[in-house]
């Protein structure tokens, strides 16, 4: 694939921090033979609501990445950084990928699941179009992990609980999930379709299933919410869990972060899996 102006100045800015995070993560590591993927290390979520972790006072809502843990194999964790409410330009305009780039290891995975907020176009801090600047600002998260040697991979937005009269589940997300669909094959990046792997899943529920899965509580049925919750975005745990098994499929299926890394991905999982710290 040639590469672009863009792309080269890019990799020439980058070179002192690759270089740099290669001979840390060097002198850190224990050495392995040539070819041999590394064993441990940690998988890095840049995303919105429906990935971030909660606190207590928002039990029973979950994100998948509070659940994504269980389906790791020894020696690899997760860092989630994924905030409520943030689209692809406000995570990186406030700051927030910074952090990111400076803890990332060579063979680290970055997973970058943003859409719900993106299209929010009416607000000028969030709202991103999608073969234009949403790409382009996914293309930042992309350079920043391929320059410190880590493994981008791209998340389409899982979709939303809609149904349609005939109670079929309906796509929610327009243009974003193509277009960072064509940004992966541009870019040749990996990408984990959980859009199309959540909508499947949704109209094989059905509306009445989809229930167990996304915040949906009967008045009293919690106490953060005594007069009931009828969320159809965001995730009870059950959800979080099932979200988080779609994303660890996707990684397995791509040999991510390298054979045998994933684990459980046809047990069944217990909801006591998703813990919310307290504060």
């Amino acid at each position: 694939m040639p590469v672009s102006r863009r792309h080269a100045a890019a990799a020439l800015a980058a070179l002192p921090l690759t270089l740099a995070a290669a001979g840390a993560a060097q002198a850190a590591a224990p050495a392995r033979g040539p070819g041999r993927p590394r064993r441990e290390g940690t998988v890095f979520i840049a995303g919105d609501s429906t990935a971030a972790p909660k606190t207590a006072a928002a039990a029973p809502e979950a994100g998948w990445g509070m659940a994504l843990p269980v389906f790791l194999g020894h020696g690899w964790t997760v860092a989630n950084h994924a905030v409520n409410g943030r689209s692809s330009k406000s995570f990186h305009d406030e700051g927030r990928l910074v952090p990111i780039l400076e803890a990332i290891r060579p063979g680290d995975l970055l997973l970058v699941q943003f859409g719900h907020n993106d299209e929010k176009t009416g607000d000028p801090a969030r709202g991103t179009d999608p073969y234009t600047t949403y790409q382009d600002y996914l293309r930042r998260y992309l350079d920043g992990a391929r320059a410190r040697g880590a493994r981008p991979v791209l998340i389409t937005p899982v979709e939303r609980r809609r149904f349609d009269a005939d109670g079929r589940a309906r796509p929610t997300h327009g243009e974003y999930p193509e277009a960072m669909r064509a940004l992966a094959a541009a870019e040749d990046v990996p990408l984990v379709d959980v859009q199309a792997a959540s909508l499947a899943e949704w109209d094989r529920l059905g509306p009445g299933g989809t229930l167990e899965v996304f915040l949906h509580l009967a008045p009293g049925e919690h106490p953060n919410h005594p007069e009931g919750k009828q969320d159809n975005t965001h995730f009870r745990p059950h959800g979080a869990v099932e979200v988080a098994r779609m994303v660890a499929r996707g990684l397995k299926e791509r040999r991510l972060p390298h054979p045998g890394a994933l684990r459980r991905l046809d047990d069944a999982v217990p909801e006591s899996v998703v813990t919310w710290p307290a504060g």
